[in-house]
């Protein structure tokens, strides 16, 4: 499957629009409590556990949108867009979405 910011493909013609497809991701409170008390790993000011937990969420959220997109019967998902959110009680969302398509290589 094919995953792009991008509108369209280099190399491929979008042959059919499928819907728009999306994942999202929660992270509870109790995540950032458990890393932030064995914060022995930030180098540099970054928090290394804490980027990994958000790269985790990304890769689940994203893998959920492929699945609805592969569900549809598309190859390919353009046009995504990935938002971070802070919701209630310090949590926080992690939402991917964009159009699932089907592409064909020229």
């Amino acid at each position: 499957m094919i995953i792009s910011t991008t509108p369209n493909l280099e190399g491929y013609q979008i042959t059919e629009y499928l819907g728009i497809v999306s994942g999202e991701t929660i992270i509870g409170a109790n995540v950032f409590k458990d890393f932030f008390a064995s914060i022995t790993d930030i180098v540099g000011g970054r928090a290394s556990s804490y980027e990994q937990v958000l790269r985790e969420a990304k890769a689940t959220a994203t893998s959920e949108m492929e699945m609805q997109a592969r569900a549809f019967g598309a190859n390919a998902v353009v046009g995504i867009d990935l938002d971070y959110e802070t919701i209630r009680d310090g949590m926080l969302m992690v939402t991917v979405s964009g159009t699932a398509v089907k592409t064909t290589k020229l």
